[in-house]
């Protein structure tokens, strides 16, 4: 009889982030846009966004994170193999982002590509890194979340002007070393809804022309009270099932760290697990939805405000375009 034998485990052993220095708080929308402090507080949960400098763009901001987790990991830069960026604001539709942050690391050897899931993206990206690690094909793999939503947001759309803000995040992937084991990764995606939440145009199905930029079809647009009611029921059954799979139960979860998209959203999420209010990472407050770097940044910082205990599980969950949604279960190893 045949015995299958269970790969082992890829895991983050360096995180960093990068966030721009502008902040565009609550009052700064106040005077752009008919909205209040309280109406985005109450909403949202947010208070202000960082915002990227006219010349910052995705490829800078991920590379200042990437310097950060290679440093994290102890690692040299030509150490890289592959460079993997989830984005959906990147700075061009061609190259990928990942090419350009390759061009600008000592990393001449490493393959490199863009995955575009949204709000989900650094946890797509972290299954592929971890299915290249586990299998051998790489040592070491930087996976990149980095957004410049500004770019992408009508600023005359109360909507959707008070959500978004710009940053990224790193995590080398290995196969060895300390830092957080990844334990179990559920995804999943339902293309008929992607009319929720769209750039309509940019592609080639609606390429620019003098009416998509008049009518303002560059933009993110999104049905708001419809992604609600999907975010928080997507999310919860992907975690349920993450959960499940890693033979874990939602009281033994350390830490939930969910996509920084809507207060309420984290706090139905939250209601739906009986976590407490304790164990769960917010940074939404501060920087509002970075998109794909909305989990990456509030991991990172919470790794480096409360530090784990060997043994600690985490709970990973995001939701997006697509739709698109994911969950994780990372554990702290040696």
């Amino acid at each position: 009889m045949t015995t299958k034998m269970s790969l082992p485990k890829a895991r983050i052993i360096g995180l960093g982030s990068y966030l721009p220095s502008k902040v565009l708080s609550n009052r700064d929308l106040e005077k752009i846009v008919d909205t209040t402090d309280e109406w985005i507080v109450t909403r949202t949960g947010m208070q202000e966004r960082r915002i990227a400098a006219a010349d910052e763009f995705p490829s800078d901001m991920g590379v200042m994170a990437a310097k950060q987790a290679i440093k994290a990991a102890n690692l040299e830069e030509n150490a890289i193999e592959m460079i993997i960026v989830a984005t959906m604001s990147p700075d061009y539709i061609s190259p990928s982002t990942a090419n350009l942050i390759q061009a600008q690391l000592d990393a001449p050897q490493a393959a490199s590509m863009d995955i575009n899931a949204a709000c989900t993206g650094f946890i797509y990206a972290l299954s592929i890194a971890n299915a290249y690690v586990k299998s051998g094909i790489y040592k070491y793999v930087l996976v990149i979340a980095t957004e410049k939503m500004s770019a992408f947001i009508d600023y005359k759309d109360r909507s959707t002007c008070v959500l978004f803000g710009d940053g990224a995040a790193a995590a080398v992937v290995a196969a060895n070393g300390q830092g957080l084991s990844i334990d179990n990764v559920v995804l999943g995606s339902e293309g008929k809804l992607a009319n929720l939440m769209m750039i309509p145009a940019g592609g080639s199905r609606h390429k620019a022309s003098e009416e998509t930029v008049s009518s303002a079809q560059h933009y993110f647009k999104m049905s708001g009270s419809e992604v609600f009611k999907h975010a928080v029921r997507r999310m919860s059954q992907v975690s349920e099932e993450c959960l499940t799979q890693a033979g874990l139960q939602a009281d033994q979860i350390d830490w939930l760290v969910p996509h920084q998209a809507n207060k309420r959203i984290i706090d139905a999420l939250a209601k739906r697990f009986a976590i407490p209010e304790e164990k769960i990472y917010h940074t939404i407050r501060k920087y509002g939805n970075t998109s794909a770097s909305s989990i990456a940044i509030a991991l990172h910082e919470l790794t480096e405000k409360h530090p784990l205990a060997l043994g600690d599980h985490l709970l990973l969950t995001a939701f997006g375009v697509g739709l698109a949604w994911g969950a994780i279960v990372l554990t702290k190893c040696t």
